[in-house]
Order: C-alpha cells, then structure tokens, then sequence
C-alpha cells in the first residue's frame, strides 16, 4: 500500500502494481492506479483559489491541525504487508503520526517504509529502500541505471556551459505568494546548466518577497506550481503578469518564462524526478537539447502594458 504519489510512481515503476491493495487519494500516476482503493483523504480546498489554499495550509499548520485523513476501516479491510509513506511534509500527504497511530490498529501488522528526501540522491536511494523491502532486486538495478544514465547525460552537457553561459534561473514552486524551489529543484536547475537564484536546496522551499524576486533579476523564470498542472498554474501567472515590476525582469522582458507540470515533474519525490529534470534543461538551452517537449514545457508570454 503506498499513502502519497511519489511512493506509487516507484512500486509501479519497479513493476508492483499488481501487488498494490491501496492507494492515497492524490495518486494518479499511472493512469491504471485510479481503479485503486483509496486509503486518504483531503481537507485541502482545492477548487479554490492559489490564496485560499495557502491561507488555509498555513493556518492548519499553525494550528497542528491535520490536512489529512487516513480511512482507517479501508485500510483495515486491505490488510497491507507494506504501507509505504512519508516524513517530509505535512503538506504533501498523510503525517507519520497519523500512520504511526493507525498501525497499531491494524490486523495485518504491516511494515512500515517511511520516505524523507531532501535531495535527488536521497531520492534514488529511497527508490532503492522500496525495492529491498518489497524484493525487487532485479528490476531496481534496470530501473536505477536509467535514471542514472539519463541523469549523467544532462550533467555531461551541462559541465561543457561555461559559467557565463548559464542563466540566472529562478525556480518557484507557487506563485500567489511566491515560493522559492526547496529540496531537490535547486540541484535540478544547477544539473541543467542553470545558476539557481533563491533556492533552498535541501530543505522546504519558503515564500518570497517580491523585492526578493525583483533584487534577484533573474534571466530565466521557471515555474511548476506544487500540486498543479500547466493550465492551472498558468491561471496564476496571468494574474501575476500583471504587475508593472514583474513586466520589468529581464527573463519577461527576453521571453524567458515557462511554465511546466510541477505534479507530474517536480514536487513528487520519484522517478520522474529525471523528465523534470530534462524538461528544464532544455528550457534552459535549447539549442544544445534539439527538439520539442510535447507539451510538457510552455514557454509563457506576458502580456504588456500599453498607456
């Protein structure tokens, strides 16, 4: 049983998904897991607007309240061997307490495989983790040496740009406020040949200031809202590209905004970790990465003001 996205994406990727009984509420990737039980649910209102959410996180967590359920008689009745969770953020999905309190009431007494990467590597290595615990020996070594591979060919281009080459890159995971890249998006950016602007690498991304965003000037302004897709990211820049400072940085100015699918590609903790990683490299130069994206990068343009 896997309780957040990123664990599902990796038991189906190592090739388990016949072994999963249960799913969290969020997990949507692959398409075939939506047939799943689901073992969560959400008191996040996302229907609303970018501000509501963020209000509303915020003062849940302030208040230590929960942002989660777990449906412990379905949990119950699936009786797991294996529940895969996390310990990274009380945002993203259930909290290790909540889970930690439902095993004792659970028949099945299952393991516990609880996941906290701060970083890409960590990232691999709870990949690595999951497959021990659930014997996959063989399709892990596939699976690791081609993220591997594919990682090692993006950071092989990047390390023949030189340093004048490379775009001063800001990374925002939100954008009403706006949040910095944290964790592994700003080794993303650096492996794709970018100079990473404001980020917390390794640790939880925090909101900016627009006078932080307006010092920076950053060349290049790479946007994957957590959570959201483009066209629902790009809802939230229409309305920020209305700000007169905004129409003044020089990556707005050159054309250098793009908006990519931070669900599928950047805030979920697993294997396609290394598509969001490609998708911005070649957002960042595209001349040495030919070819189209299929859709999984826009290049956004901000409208201008006339008087």
């Amino acid at each position: 049983m896997t309780l957040l996205p990123s664990a599902t994406e990796i038991v189906c990727a190592l090739g388990g998904e016949q072994q999963l009984v249960g799913v969290s509420h969020g997990c949507n990737y692959p398409a075939s897991v939506r047939r799943l039980p689901r073992m969560t649910s959400t008191h996040v209102p996302y229907e609303k607007d970018s501000r509501t959410i963020d209000a509303y996180v915020r003062d849940h967590l302030t208040g230590h309240a929960a942002l989660y359920d777990l449906d412990l008689t379905a949990l119950s009745a699936a009786r797991p061997d294996v529940i895969v969770a996390q310990a990274l953020c009380d945002v993203c999905a259930v909290s290790t307490g909540d889970v930690l309190a439902a095993l004792h009431e659970l028949p099945s007494k299952p393991t516990l495989i609880d996941l906290e990467p701060h970083t890409l590597n960590d990232v691999f290595t709870d990949i690595q983790r999951v497959a021990e615990a659930l014997g996959y020996a063989a399709p892990v070594r596939s699976l690791m040496a081609s993220l591997t591979d594919r990682r090692d060919a993006v950071a092989r281009v990047s390390e023949g740009i030189a340093s004048d080459e490379r775009p001063r890159t800001l990374f925002l995971e939100w954008l009403l406020p706006p949040f910095c890249g944290g964790h592994w998006n700003p080794e993303l950016v650096e492996l794709a040949g970018g100079i990473d602007l404001l980020g917390n690498r390794g640790e939880a991304s925090t909101t900016l200031s627009w006078e932080q965003i307006l010092n920076a000037q950053p060349e290049v302004i790479f946007i994957a809202c957590c959570g959201f897709d483009i066209d629902r990211a790009r809802a939230d820049l229409d309305e920020v590209s209305q700000r007169r400072d905004w129409q003044s940085l020089p990556a707005v100015v050159n054309g250098r905004v793009y908006l990519a699918d931070g669900n599928a590609y950047f805030s979920s903790p697993g294997p396609r970790l290394i598509d969001g990683l490609e998708i911005m490299a070649k957002a960042l130069h595209p001349r040495r990465y030919p070819g189209g994206d299929s859709g999984r990068c826009l290049a956004y343009k901000s409208p201008r003001f006339t008087d």
